[in-house]
């Protein structure tokens, strides 16, 4: 008896799988010249390497790629590719090798089938290291073919309607959020909305599924209060178009439970307070009856403000082309409405797929790719780490976008609230690293202003100029965050191994005896470094010891008494040419400036900390190394903390900041501290060119006639 109920059941498996003949003849209803042969093989490659492998539903594994490459049928999709997915699990799941798919179906398949394997042999610490290096390598694979990602999708998205068969919890959570965060917005931005929603809905029924139920049920009141409401209301757009001399398909549809609920989170406002949860689409013979439909729309219900948006005049990225626009119906109801040509329609069902036509195309991606394709290979060069490198790929995938437009007019799309810096390095990543400044719609604006939709913004630049660590608190796209944080860290490496090599000197100088010429090479040995570098920037990082880097360049040094030397004998380490924030910070207890006595604190992994040799924080420096300090020649200004009481009468203020610009001091923080009837009390935090600067300034105010005290904090 169980014999029999396992038959029933694999003949009923067999029954939901796309067929060996099915598959060939839909290939062929789109392309007549596809490779029949190349598919057939493929087909019974697949069914004998996947053997009895089941899957979690328990049907035959191999049924699921064929279900991919019948999702790929539907986008017409070339024979390459309809076999690639057939055999796109082959190499991981089963004893199937590279070479044995190159020399069965081609370079070209196996490459394809090697850039869509899934990376599960790769071994992670934690799950965004394991999900970055995924996405790091399926990235620059796409980058090579974008039909990898084409059957990715595919992939996904079938794993995503069958996500329900898997028992484990975490598990279908992990997938489901993997979904959300990659590969949903990896779809948006190729324009296949249709793949995105679906997937959305699925992640979104796994990710809150209270949220789900409820969003559901109240989309089946609405539906069964309404009645035939969306149809009625098509059947009524229709007929106003006709009338009018224009022939136009109209559906209408209730929103997805995912965009709902985005809404509602948005906006922070309840399911009843949401009031357009209805969508519709026209579709017109040309570009021509698209404006004119809406026309004939906004002349009969009030258009709700800033819900129209034009992506005829200006497509999205992704190349969707589109009008929206939103209107108050009967009973006070809110809709959106989508009015599009045919093509446009094609174009924003299937995205890229819609016009792919790689047999006519040898040589790549379409060019309304090319550029996004580029900005997640850039972001992929330049971050650090693996959550960095998610985060500057979801948000360079999933943002909102505006438009802005360069001095020549050329388009450049943006994500919500970008700053003047996110359009340089949007333009060319040059241009980024060296703005200076920005004129938006011909006025000079600081670099932190946000851009506005339609905005003209003309990048100032300078040769000298060099990325700034503070852009970091407000540039939004990942191309701009990844450029600069690469350049911090080139900076800090740089500057690590001057700074060094300078303790490094110092260091040796207190040896017992001269070194040899082969101590260095011996030290980087016993201490497991690669290079002389390396050890540089660990002796600045406080990584490596002063006693560890004795120890290993003479061995049995650090018994020495000469090894103790305590600071105040040793010879000064000059921190000319460094910049504060990045090998060394000043302190913000004492606000060292130059001319002044200075020490350092050095601990592991933090810049060293530049205090005043009075500064009475120095106390809590027991757990540092100290490091003898000079500013060096002729060395850049500092900032210093004044505390100024001025008398409380008109005009002392200006006094004080009149005193300031007479000896060319920069005021960069003025804060009233206390204020009583006779006195005001300021604290001032001044640019100052040296200690000298700053005791003229300090006498000039003690002189003035309002000023009743003025002291160094």
């Amino acid at each position: 008896m169980p014999f029999v109920v396992a038959l029933q059941r694999l003949l009923a498996n067999l029954e939901r799988v796309l067929r060996q003949y099915e598959l060939v003849e839909r290939v062929k209803s789109y392309d007549p010249d596809a490779d029949e042969a190349l598919i057939n093989r493929a087909y019974v490659f697949s069914m004998q390497a996947h053997g009895t492998q089941k899957r979690a539903s328990g049907d035959p594994y191999y049924s699921h790629p064929i279900e991919v490459a019948g999702i790929l049928t539907d986008l017409h999709l070339d024979d390459e590719t309809i076999a690639t997915a057939i055999l796109h699990d082959t190499i991981e799941d089963t004893v199937a090798t590279h070479e044995e798919i190159e020399a069965k179906f081609g370079p070209n398949v196996a490459r394809l089938v090697d850039g869509v394997t899934k990376l599960s042999k790769i071994e992670a610490q934690t799950e965004n290291q394991r999900a970055a290096e995924n996405l790091r390598k399926f990235l620059l694979a796409m980058s090579d073919d974008i039909r990898v990602l084409l059957v990715k999708l595919a992939d996904r998205l079938h794993n995503m309607r069958t996500l329900h068969f898997i028992k484990d919890e975490a598990k279908r959570r992990r997938i489901a959020r993997e979904t959300m965060d990659i590969y949903a917005p990896l779809a948006e931005r190729i324009g296949m909305y249709e793949f995105m929603k679906e997937m959305q809905t699925l992640a979104f029924r796994q990710l809150e599924p209270e949220a789900y139920e409820s969003i559901t049920k109240r989309l089946e009141q609405l539906h069964e209060g309404g009645g035939d409401r969306i149809a009625r209301i098509a059947s009524g757009l229709k007929l106003l178009l006709s009338r009018n001399g224009i022939e136009a398909e109209v559906s209408g549809r209730e929103k997805h439970p995912f965009s709902i609920w985005r809404k509602m989170a948005e906006r922070h406002i309840s399911f009843e307070q949401l009031s357009d949860v209805m969508a519709f689409r026209v579709i017109v013979p040309s570009t021509q009856d698209c404006y004119k439909a809406l026309g004939v729309i906004h002349a009969r219900w009030p258009m709700v403000p800033g819900r129209f948006k034009d992506y005829i005049s200006t497509p999205k990225r992704n190349g969707y082309r589109s009008l929206h626009t939103a209107v108050i119906h009967a009973e006070n109801m809110r809709i959106e409405i989508q009015i599009r040509s045919e093509d446009m329609h094609a174009q924003a069902e299937l995205g890229l797929a819609a016009h792919w036509a790689y047999k006519q195309n040898q040589n790549g991606t379409p060019d309304t790719q090319v550029r996004w394709i580029r900005d997640l290979i850039e972001i992929l060069d330049t971050a650090d780490s693996p959550e960095e490198l998610l985060e500057h790929t979801r948000m360079a995938m999933y943002q909102d976008r505006i438009f802005a437009f360069t001095p020549k007019g050329e388009l450049i799309q943006l994500p919500k609230g970008a700053t003047p810096v996110d359009f340089a390095y949007a333009v060319h990543t040059d241009l980024g690293d060296q703005t200076v400044g920005a004129k938006v719609n011909g006025r000079v604006v600081p670099l932190r202003t946000p851009i506005e939709n339609g905005d003209q913004v003309q990048i100032l630049k300078s040769k000298a100029q060099e990325p700034q660590p503070s852009w970091l608190n407000f540039v939004v796209t990942g191309k701009a965050r990844a450029a600069i944080r690469r350049y911090v860290r080139h900076k800090e490496r740089d500057e690590s191994v001057a700074l060094g090599r300078k303790l490094y000197d110092e260091i040796a100088e207190r040896l017992p005896a001269q070194l040899g010429p082969d101590a260095l090479k011996g030290a980087l040995q016993r201490l497991k470094l690669s290079d002389e570098a390396s050890l540089m920037a660990a002796i600045a990082r406080g990584t490596v010891t002063d006693a560890e880097l004795m120890e290993a360049l003479m061995p049995g040094s650090t018994g020495a008494d000469v090894a103790a030397k305590p600071p105040g004998q040793r010879e000064a380490i000059s921190i000319k040419g460094l910049t504060p924030g990045v090998t060394f910070d000043l302190a913000p207890c004492c606000h060292p400036v130059p001319g002044d006595r200075i020490v350092g604190l050095r601990r592991p992994d933090e810049p060293i900390q530049v205090h005043t040799i009075d500064c009475p924080h120095l106390a809590d420096g027991v757990d540092a190394d100290w490091v003898d300090l000079a500013w060096g020649d002729k060395s850049d200004g500092g900032t210093a903390r004044l505390t100024v009481i001025v008398k409380n009468e008109p005009g002392s203020l200006a006094t004080m900041s009149g005193i300031f610009g007479a000896h060319n001091a920069n005021i960069l923080n003025l804060r009233l501290v206390n204020r009583d009837n006779a006195f005001h009390t300021f604290e001032v935090d001044l640019e100052v060119h040296d200690l000298h600067h700053l005791v003229r300034i300090l006498a000039a105010l003690r002189a003035a006639d309002v000023v009743a005290s003025a002291e160094r904090v």
